[in-house]
């Protein structure tokens, strides 16, 4: 499927369940990102994103946090190659693929509050390794 598709059928909830796993995901976020910017992405990425797991049966599923993050992280990352297509973008980025790249980040401990799940919630700051602001 091209990206214009794959984007389209991400945003109008055509995607089937058992394609969308979790490298369709940051595929998703990754062309959203790419093609609207960050500003634009997130809440478009957030309602294709919750109206697939309704779609899907299973709306619990939707966790604000690590959704948020998970743009914000490919964001960041797409700075520096912003001309980049999916498949060179993948390569480099293979931890976003493993499902645990938001660890450097939050614990589970943090990323299991329900508060969370519904809203977004920053990493918390971890204090052994901060310095007090001058």
């Amino acid at each position: 499927m091209t990206d214009e598709d794959f984007l389209s059928a991400f945003e109008t909830t055509q995607l089937c369940e058992k394609d969308f796993d979790h490298a369709a995901h940051v595929r998703a976020a990754f062309l959203l990102i790419q093609r609207h910017g960050f500003a634009h992405a997130v809440p478009a990425y957030c309602i294709a994103l919750q109206a697939l797991t309704r779609r899907f049966g299973v709306p619990e599923k939707y966790h604000e946090t690590i959704t948020i993050a998970f743009l914000a992280l490919i964001n960041e990352r797409l700075v520096s190659t912003p001309d980049t297509d999916w498949d060179s973008f993948c390569a480099p980025n293979a931890d976003l693929f493993s499902g645990n790249a938001l660890l450097a980040y939050y614990t589970p401990a943090q990323l299991a509050q329900p508060a969370a799940r519904r809203t977004f919630q920053l990493p918390h700051r971890q204090t052994a390794n901060c310095e007090s602001p001058a």
